[in-house]
């Protein structure tokens, strides 16, 4: 193999005089730091890339999996994908190993030979008192073109060790015979990414591995499973544990499907495990579930975390200290971009929101791994890309001094709907005079601190009364445009296929998801006088369906227009200053299946933001009559009250943070 790095170091700075980080996997001697007193460092190469590497020419690298040894050596492991970048290719499992805490790195080895077979999803796990570094994989037929494997796939868990820090590796023995029930038959796949050793309590020292699967009865999937395996002899024989099991209704739908688990443990021994969601009814693209006795059972079924935005991916749990835990996903809702290392300050029971998280780049991004590299320093091994999240895997290391300080809530704004709180005002959105009261004005993005807070815009936190689901509504709000707008960006990456210009489009609210998922969206055209309002829903196992109403009578001469946006029955009626354009609707559920967020002023991706004002938004769960609309613009209330609202933020008031 050849022993060229790929890639060129970038950003280097100081190394740390922290004194250092603790965590699972730590190296031995890692003391606990000051996070106030680290340096902050970032730096980042390019650790896997087609092309790059001598003497092996693989078309793809994909599914990073990285781990601490006991001696402190940082394995990064990768699938080596040799034909092309389809998931059932002839895959070989490969690794590269750092003994400095990631500054250089061996040349490639391949720890477990595809041979025209599929070979992937590494797992490490390293048994702290042995030494011993277990790598847990799976295996399917392989295929030379890109196409998957075919359904029911026949995938088959392995296990491997090394005994000498990751040089040289065992043959791999299957453990299908203890970790595979005769039905999970269709899909079956360990990890992806790190597994962890339990420090606490009575099953101290036990190892513990995510898999998923799927049952197939010959004609359809019929259930999912998420589940844990576990070893009580450092590997030598594997039970499963805790199971999840999730039923495939006879149209196609499932309420979840938690696959590729990361893995932390609490202070108290709890095991917490964060899975990736996909198209089932619940809402969210993550999902969580905690194990009190080691990972025997879960203590209930997956919940779905709708507000924590990721798309469809793998991610990664890592403890960096007690009193703090951190998650490396893409922060995009809809797609695989913009990495981001977000923060838990208690041990995953919350994580804190996308746009308080660190940025790691605003590339394609992927799936991803972290491990702590050394004192003061973790490392991420993820996917990325400057045009597709497969053209290459980085590896990044940073201290907890470059992450930066727990953020405070900011500056939020009263939501006067029954049981909400504030709703977070973000950027440098600004009291103005509204249409009743005050208003917030909405302007330029924050080319200072765009990276990581985002534009102008208001953000409300996840509450279980916001999902409309398959009923009717109404919203309604204020807009205003001053003598300009903002130019969006423009072509390229993101935007939804057949929407007004990239350049045009002005978010005034948000409900839902984005892209093509689920979701309630008026967006503005103020060059053409234009309001559009958007509903993408789904029933039943069937694909999504969009539906748009326009209407002008909102052009940019800097006056208050009204807009409302109603779903009565099967069509949807856009008013604007009360007259109103009515189209067939989109029936079925507006949030389901994916994220959900709700947002003022701009897109839930952060990539778009309102240059304007709103004032008095509001949303019903019930279609509003023609009279009620009327009171509504002409005295900003309603003869019946507060029935059926869902939010109501008069933005009249913004409230300085909180500590």
């Amino acid at each position: 193999m050849g022993v060229l790095l790929a890639g060129a170091l970038l950003l280097p700075l100081p190394l740390p005089r922290a004194a250092g980080i603790t965590g699972p996997g730590a190296p031995p001697g890692t003391g606990r730091a000051s996070p106030a007193r680290q340096e902050p460092v970032f730096e980042e190469r390019v650790l896997f890339k087609a092309g790059d590497e001598l003497g092996h020419a693989y078309a793809c690298y994909r599914i990073p999996a990285i781990v601490t040894t006991g001696r402190g050596t940082l394995l990064a492991f990768a699938e080596g994908r040799k034909h092309n970048c389809g998931d059932a290719t002839d895959i070989d499992i490969v690794l590269k190993r750092s003994t400095d805490g990631g500054r250089t790195w061996t040349s490639p080895r391949v720890v477990n030979e595809g041979g025209g077979d599929t070979y992937g999803n590494p797992v490490p796990i390293v048994d702290r008192g042995s030494g011993r570094v277990l790598l847990a994989a799976t295996s399917n037929r392989g295929r030379e073109d890109a196409g998957n494997c075919a359904t029911p796939c026949e995938r088959v868990p392995h296990l491997q060790y090394s005994d000498d820090d990751g040089r040289s590796w065992s043959r791999p023995r299957t453990l299908a015979a203890g970790l595979r029930p005769r039905d999970w038959n269709s899909w079956y796949a360990t990890g992806p990414g790190h597994g962890i050793q339990l420090a606490h309590g009575p099953h101290r020292g036990r190892l513990l591995v995510g898999v998923n699967a799927e049952a197939h009865d010959g004609a359809r999937a019929t259930a999912n499973h998420a589940a844990l395996a576990y070893s009580d002899d450092g590997g030598a024989h594997w039970r499963l544990g805790a199971v999840d099991t999730h039923r495939v209704a006879p149209d196609g739908t499932y309420r979840q499907k938690p696959s590729e688990l990361t893995l932390a443990e609490r202070d108290d021994g709890t095991v917490y495990v964060n899975g990736r969601e996909q198209n089932g009814t619940d809402l969210g693209n993550r999902d969580e579930a905690v194990s009190h006795d080691g990972g025997g059972t879960f203590a209930g079924p997956f919940r779905s975390l709708p507000d924590l935005y990721t798309p469809t991916v793998q991610g990664a749990v890592l403890p960096l200290r007690p009193g703090r835990w951190l998650f490396s996903a893409p922060a995009d809702p809809d797609r695989r971009r913009t990495m981001t290392v977000r923060s838990s300050y208690d041990q995953g029971r919350t994580w804190e929101g996308a746009e308080r998280g660190r940025r790691v780049t605003g590339d394609w991004s992927g799936y991803s791994d972290m491990a702590v590299a050394g004192p003061g320093t973790v490392g991420l091994l993820y996917e990325a890309g400057r045009a597709d999240a497969r053209q290459e895997i980085r590896f990044a290391r940073f201290t907890e001094g470059w992450l930066g300080p727990r953020r405070d809530l900011g500056p939020t704004t009263p939501d006067r709907a029954p049981g909400a709180g504030g709703a977070a005002v973000l950027g440098r959105a600004r009291a103005v005079g509204g249409r009743f009261g005050d208003g917030l004005e909405f302007g330029e993005m924050d080319t200072e601190r765009g990276a990581e807070k985002g534009g102008d815009g208001v953000r409300l936190p996840y509450r279980a009364s916001l999902p409309l689901g398959s009923g009717d509504f109404t919203a309604a709000l204020w807009i205003r445009y001053g003598g300009g707008h903002r130019n969006g960006e423009e072509g390229g990456e993101g935007g939804e296929a057949g929407e007004t210009e990239r350049g045009r489009e002005q978010p005034l609210l948000w409900m839902g998801g984005i892209g093509g998922a689920p979701q309630v969206a008026l967006v503005g055209d103020p060059a053409a006088g234009r309001v559009t309002g958007r509903v993408t829903a789904v029933s039943g196992g069937g694909p999504a369906r969009t539906v748009r109403v326009r209407a002008g009578g909102a052009p940019a001469d800097g006056r208050w227009h009204h807009v409302v946006l109603r779903r009565t029955g099967s069509r949807l009626v856009l008013t604007v200053d009360g007259v109103s354009t009515s189209v067939a609707g989109a029936p079925g559920s507006v949030s389901r299946t994916s994220v959900f967020g709700v947002h003022l002023a701009q897109r839930p991706d952060g990539r778009q933001s309102l240059t304007g004002a709103l004032d008095e938004v509001r949303v019903y769960r019930r279609a509003l009559s023609d009279a009620e609309l009327t009171a509504l613009r002409k005295s900003n209330t309603l003869p019946s009250g507060s029935r059926g609202v869902v939010l109501r933020l008069p933005l009249d008031r913004v409230d300085r943070a909180r500590g």
